[in-house]
């Protein structure tokens, strides 16, 4: 467990920035910004969360915030790194994991009939929020991927996070009451 003693270090004033294992980048570098759009998006499951959502969802989004810091972790280190350093990283299980309660979620919620708007009662609308965020993320780490490896596991996992937030959304209307609003393609 990192050990943090100070929080500023003067070290990114000139707009660099190190990754896990020492290396010095740009703080714009496709890198930084796709762990710090996981950052974002774990943030944003923090509003959720604040917002009261229902108690299944808490404990699954627990587990899903620890998991992020493990996301942001893979991506801190280049794969070169990993073999030298013992780091949590994103695993099939996860992503297994998240497949299970998309699965478990989609069971309560039934089929959609239609495309849905985003809203609802606060905890859902914050839901699709950090499910975009999550998309975002995911496009973020494809470009660095374009560019160099990323961790085996990492795209799934978000692209599975990105339908299971969704699902989440839908869960949380349900249980709040909260009819969900059907897009009209005909306005």
């Amino acid at each position: 467990m990192p050990r943090l003693t100070k929080i500023y270090t003067r070290q990114g004033d000139a707009g660099t920035t190190a990754l896990g294992g020492g290396q010095r980048v740009p703080k714009d570098s496709p890198r930084v910004a796709g762990y710090g759009t996981v950052d974002e998006l774990n943030s944003a499951l923090g509003v959720a969360l604040a917002h009261g959502l229902d108690p299944e969802l808490g404990e699954m989004l627990a587990v899903i915030q620890n998991e992020l810091f493990h996301l942001g972790s893979d991506l801190c280190f280049i794969e070169d790194d990993k073999r030298r350093f013992a780091i949590p990283q994103i695993e099939a299980r996860h992503v297994e994991r998240l497949e299970g309660w998309i699965d478990r979620l989609n069971d309560v919620v039934g089929p959609l009939a239609n495309f849905i708007l985003p809203g609802g009662s606060l905890g859902a609308a914050q839901l699709h929020v950090a499910r975009t965020i999550c998309r975002r993320a995911e496009r973020d780490i494809t470009t660095l991927h374009r560019q160099e490896p990323v961790g085996q596991h990492v795209n799934a996992y978000l692209n599975r996070l990105s339908d299971l937030l969704f699902v989440m959304a839908r869960f949380e209307n349900l249980r709040k009451g909260r009819d969900e609003t059907l897009w009209n393609s005909r306005v």
